[in-house]
């Protein structure tokens, strides 16, 4: 192992330095300060004669006098079932006052990529207790499906319920040989208010019995910030194709992590892409989400919800657009609803999981789901639209049929997706609400619905009810 001090330039979170052999990207790097502090960090960049370094810690105390090792290695994880219950920080060092983790293996954090032919595809749900997603936009296992959200909207306490509450329905049922439910949570660059919150909610619940949580503050290095979604998820990866776990990935927000790309990129002098981000961030951003999914012949699977904040509410802004592109559909967080109370805020309209048809139905949720599913869409679409005719033309000159569906797009909000943020549904308790509604409406509008499904969970009482309240 070679030592240098040789440091030639200092910008920002990088260090470069000229060397006299051939060093690997990626490779591991101590360097030592003349105050004597160790730092970590990597090669981001290596060319011939010079060497470009992100430093983990930061660079602070760092002169070019201090001294660069080369380890000869990449960024591995310690990984162990241990792990379940601990907290760690973005790098991966416990930061709960727990014992040291003593590892079963070191996988490094990069990844192996699944080899497309042997992805099984995904088809099984994974119950979140929240009616907006598991009723309209359903999670599959080994899925990846965004929340967009928005600045000072409640999308950490979405990510908490569904990290609470998610499930997979075998487990339920007493499977036996099932595979065990973990979540990994993964939190770049949130303030510490937002980190207490977080393990305040996991402590009162006991769910972080079952999962473990990578801290990255805002106050910490934005290279830690590009290094702890690599960890959680080659956690993941252990727990589900090692362990046979089911695991269920948070990671919020990655509006942070792409910040932290572009403030690398423009130390690093790059030419910059679409508003400054770095051109290779759809490339970087897919390395992360495809890390998703099932293998054939393991029984555990890896499903992601990443959480991003889009800067102005604007989902044609790169980080959305770029996720939209790679991910299987998107749970938008709604200000409009929000402001009205509704909570969780999500608008089911613009709302989207490609996977869903595959995931529900006879076999894995009941068989009127999706029949349910499409009607209560179409009604909802049709009384927002009645919305905007109201506004200009007024309640009273609108037809008995077109205020049906005002009253219901009205009690959707109220009943089906405003549930708060501690109730827990089942997805036949999500059902029985959706034929709640939907039998506001005579059978002869429920065009989308089997006929035998109509004969089997109609609810003539509720009709009559409106009726009557009419």
């Amino acid at each position: 192992m070679k030592e240098y001090q040789t440091i030639t330039e200092i910008s920002g979170p990088l260090v470069f330095a000229e060397v006299d052999e051939a060093i690997g990207y990626d490779e591991i790097v101590e360097i030592e300060t003349p105050q004597g502090e160790t730092k970590r960090g990597q090669v981001l960049e290596s060319s011939e004669g010079v060497v470009a370094i992100q430093v983990f810690e930061g660079t602070t105390g760092i002169d070019k006098n201090a001294s660069v090792r080369f380890l000869g290695e990449t960024l591995k994880m310690p990984v162990t079932e241990d792990l379940l219950g601990r907290v760690l920080d973005g790098s991966g060092n416990p930061i709960d006052g727990g014992p040291e983790i003593v590892p079963e293996e070191r996988h490094d954090i990069v990844g192996a990529a699944i080899n497309p032919v042997s992805r099984e595809y995904p088809e099984e749900f994974i119950q979140t207790g929240v009616s907006a997603i598991d009723g309209m936009n359903t999670l599959v296992r080994g899925q990846k499906l965004p929340i967009f959200s928005g600045s000072g909207l409640p999308h950490n306490e979405l990510a908490l319920q569904v990290a609470r509450q998610a499930t997979v329905p075998e487990e339920e049922e007493g499977d036996e040989g099932g595979s065990e439910f973990a979540v990994i949570f993964g939190a770049m660059g949130i303030t510490q208010e937002e980190a207490n919150e977080f393990m305040e909610d996991f402590e009162r619940t006991g769910a972080l019995e079952r999962s473990v949580v990578f801290m990255n503050l805002a106050d910490d290095p934005a290279v830690e910030r590009t290094v702890t979604p690599r960890m959680a998820l080659t956690t993941a990866e252990y727990l589900a194709f090692e362990k046979d776990y089911h695991v269920l990935v948070i990671l919020t927000d990655m509006t942070n992590y792409c910040e932290a790309l572009r403030e690398i990129g423009a130390a690093r002098e790059e030419v910059p892409g679409r508003r400054g981000y770095p051109g290779y961030m759809y490339t970087d951003l897919a390395q992360l989400y495809e890390r998703a999914g099932r293998i054939e012949g393991r029984e555990g699977s890896v499903t992601q919800i990443p959480i991003l904040t889009m800067p102005g509410d604007d989902d044609t802004h790169p980080i959305p657009d770029l996720t939209g592109y790679i991910t299987e559909g998107q749970i938008y967080v709604d200000r409009d609803l929000n402001s009205q109370g509704v909570r969780p805020p999500v608008n089911v309209l613009p709302s989207l999981s490609r996977l869903m048809d595959d995931g529900i139905g006879e076999g894995l949720t009941r068989e009127d789901h999706a029949d349910v599913s499409d009607q209560m869409y179409a009604a909802y679409a049709e009384g927002e639209d009645l919305r905007d005719l109201v506004n200009i033309v007024g309640r009273e000159a609108l037809s008995e049929r077109d205020n049906k569906y005002l009253d219901f797009a009205d009690r959707f909000e109220a009943e089906f997706v405003d549930q708060g943020f501690d109730t827990d549904r089942s997805i036949d308790e999500t059902l029985d609400i959706g034929w709640d509604l939907l039998s506001m409406f005579p059978k002869a509008e429920l065009n989308r619905v089997d006929e035998e499904l109509i004969e089997k969970y109609y609810r003539e009482e509720e009709e009559e009810a409106v009726e009557a309240e009419a």
